[in-house]
């Protein structure tokens, strides 16, 4: 192995902005699992869930916005959601183009399990409240940016 040139340090993983982003996401997803294996929902569920908890109904593409996700990631859950009764999928009276989601009371009822999820996880993530809100905004900070 070559020795460490000054060139190639910006391809050191250390010096990846990125990596520690990503390493906490996954780990982070993992530790809601346990929680929201026992709501039968998945990570991308639950978000969108609360979106809809949130809201009431939405059509796809503003959820999408809402998520940062686009509509091929999107459709494979709406459909299971509203499987599992959780939604409603139906198309805009004003643009048949635009489909609209729409909680179910299921859905809504849901919403009090699911109360526990962000305390039991407050738990996990040991930050002070100052560090979780200077966290937050500079995440928001760099996706308002990559947008």
């Amino acid at each position: 192995m070559p020795k460490d040139n000054a060139k190639y340090d910006s391809l050191k993983l250390e010096n990846q902005l990125c990596f520690p982003l990503y390493a906490c996401a996954k780990e982070i997803v993992k530790k809601y699992k346990p929680h929201l294996d026992a709501l039968d929902l998945t990570y991308t569920q639950y978000i969108t869930m609360m979106v809809l908890w949130e809201k009431g109904e939405i059509n796809v593409k503003e959820l999408g916005k809402c998520l940062y996700l686009d509509s091929g990631t999107l459709t494979p859950v709406l459909k299971k959601l509203e499987k599992k009764g959780y939604i409603e999928r139906t198309r805009s009276k004003e643009d048949e183009r635009n489909l609209v989601i729409q909680i179910t009371a299921s859905g809504r009822a849901l919403r009090d399990s699911a109360t526990e999820v962000p305390l039991k996880m407050g738990q996990c993530i040991r930050l002070s409240e100052q560090e979780a809100t200077v966290l937050y905004g500079l995440l928001y900070k760099i996706l308002n940016t990559l947008e």
